[in-house]
């Protein structure tokens, strides 16, 4: 046994020292940490918008350069749409991926703006290291930047043209819009091919009163031929073809029967066994079986009789469900082209294309619910099949055939074929476009200048100024890309707008010019987005303080890589 003997020391002296500074052990956020403080994570901030911006400078425009994406595995991908780009580049620090997440979400919403957002995001973020260099407080410019936004998104409610909608859709307008869209991810002879098949397939599905649901519009692809020989089919191309060697290739004048019933035997849901004694039972039962798959396909062999009789015309039958071999026979028998497992989404597009009612069951069945198609044939390519029905009398479903030599030509012509859809249809649904080639962006740079700075007090002016200057980064990008020089071209700009001319920035000779009279437009939502988005995410980045990343070094690595 020990026994200790506790002392009461009344010596003041003799006591430890408690340490007084404890700032050290409570910032250890943890031992692997690295923490980045004030201008050291504003500035990792603002080197990382640049960087990004500096990577999708040179794709704006229908000047703009192509980049080249390889892959792990060795893949080429070579576009110039910054959705694409964005989306398939490895985006490493976290400042500059959270720029390229908002830009992705501008295309979701609004279908194009990727490069602009990125562009003005990071314009926004250099103007205002000018100002933080000399000492104004980042709060400061946040609250110029918000006063600039809100003034800048009235500006851009008054800068716009009204245009027909849906009721009265303005056909030269939308072309203008898809042109513009389109000669911005594609070169000049294709971008012009794809505007009129674009334009015509949304105004192909538009109905009044009912919103324009761009699924009703197939985008079939094809490897063959030339990329020149993409088309517009009033109707429906379907990626498979019949399955019996009998059936007619070849139906004109057809009456269409879009269904969902099987005609093939199919396995009970649960285990099922057939108890018999003799062959006789089971060859009955066998039949009982099969007699009900042989009821559906004669009752639609009924029907096709009784449409058909007394004339030339041809008998189609497209159902989601199967058809077995022995149905398929007995459809070849009648001269009835059947296709089977045709996709969910096609039965819809059959029935707005080839009117008619998709029925589920054979009760169901009569003249009333065919559909009418003026020709239904079927191309074979290769080992593949496709089915066409065309010459449809009024459709509201439609299908753009793509075709082109190779993989990448079908792949960057489906990349333009989807932002060339959305296009006309946000400016169908805005009722509005945008005077485009820079000629806004000089326009509020003006605005801002002359009006709004003189209603903000005190230093957030400078955060109406760095707005105003990151606005320039627009026609200045599409003045470098062109191969002319970029601060000629935005003084040219801006004196015009001064004296109350909208003018924007010609491409061909980088001098200002009328885009109305050219017909270059921008879609109204989309620089919107632009003006909600990119201040926004700017905003938030000049007032972040303070970067906490635990056990991963920051500082050797570059601003976008």
């Amino acid at each position: 046994k020990h026994s200790t003997t506790f002392t009461h020391n009344t010596n003041t002296n003799d006591r430890p020292k408690l340490p007084i500074k404890m700032s050290s052990s409570l910032r250890s956020v943890n031992p692997n940490a690295e923490s980045m403080d004030k201008a050291a994570a504003l500035f990792m901030n603002i080197n990382a918008a640049k960087g990004l911006q500096d990577v999708m400078r040179t794709n704006l425009g229908p000047r703009g350069t192509i980049k080249m994406l390889v892959d792990g595995a060795g893949g080429l991908k070579l576009t110039k749409d910054g959705n694409v780009l964005l989306k398939e580049m490895q985006i490493q620090n976290p400042t500059a991926i959270m720029i390229a997440r908002s830009a992705v979400a501008q295309d979701d919403i609004s279908g194009d703006g990727t490069s602009s957002t990125v562009l003005i995001t990071g314009e926004l973020m250099k103007q205002a290291e000018r100002y933080l260099n000399e000492g104004v407080h980042p709060r400061v410019i946040v609250e110029g930047l918000e006063a600039a936004k809100k003034s800048a998104i009235e500006f851009l409610k008054q800068f716009r043209v009204e245009t027909g909608g849906v009721e009265n859709p303005d056909r030269e307008m939308l072309l203008c819009v898809a042109r513009t869209a389109l000669r911005t991810k594609l070169e000049e002879h294709l971008a012009d091919m794809l505007t009129t098949i674009v334009t015509d397939a949304v105004l192909c599905i538009s109905r009044p009163q009912m919103p324009i649901d761009l699924h009703m519009v197939e985008i079939m692809t094809m490897k063959h031929k030339e990329d020149s020989e993409t088309k517009l089919i009033k109707g429906l191309v379907l990626d498979h073809g019949s399955r019996h060697p009998d059936m007619p290739k070849h139906v004109a004048d057809a009456y269409i029967l879009t269904c969902n019933i099987s005609m093939e035997y199919e396995k009970s849901e649960v285990n099922s066994s057939f108890m018999y004694s003799d062959a006789e039972q089971r060859e009955k039962m066998v039949e009982a079986e099969r007699k009900f798959t042989d009821d559906v396909v004669r009752q639609v062999i009924a029907l096709k009789k009784k449409v058909c009789e007394g004339n030339d015309k041809g008998f189609v039958v497209i159902t989601q469900k199967g058809i077995d071999p022995i149905s398929l026979d007995m459809l070849a028998k009648e001269n009835i082209l059947g296709l089977r497992r045709a996709k969910r989404r096609n039965m819809e597009r059959l029935v707005l294309a080839c009117g008619g009612v998709c029925v589920n069951s054979p009760e169901e069945l009569s003249p009333e619910v065919l559909g009418h198609a003026g020709e239904v044939y079927e191309h074979i390519l290769g080992d593949e099949k496709f089915t066409f029905i065309e010459d449809v009398s009024n459709p509201t479903s439609c299908t753009i055939l793509l075709k082109g030599p190779n993989q990448h030509t079908i792949i960057q012509l489906k990349d333009a074929v989807r932002d060339g859809l959305r296009a006309v249809k946000n400016t169908l649904i805005d009722k509005a476009v945008i005077p485009g080639a820079g000629a806004f962006e000089a326009g509020l740079f003006v605005h801002l200048n002359e009006v709004t700075k003189k209603t903000v007090e005190g230093r957030a002016k400078r955060g109406v100024e760095a707005f105003a200057e990151a606005m320039l980064v627009i026609p200045k990008t599409l003045a470098e890309n062109s191969g002319y020089d970029a601060q000629d071209a935005v003084i040219s700009l801006t004196d015009e707008h001064e004296n109350g001319n909208i003018v924007g920035i010609d491409v061909t000779t980088g001098e200002p010019f009328d885009p109305t009279t050219s017909g270059v437009y921008d879609n109204y939502l989309v620089k919107m987005q632009i003006l909600q988005s990119a201040p926004v995410v700017a905003t938030q980045l000049l007032l972040v303080d303070q970067v906490l990343r635990a056990g991963v070094n920051m500082r050797g690595r570059g601003p976008a890589e």
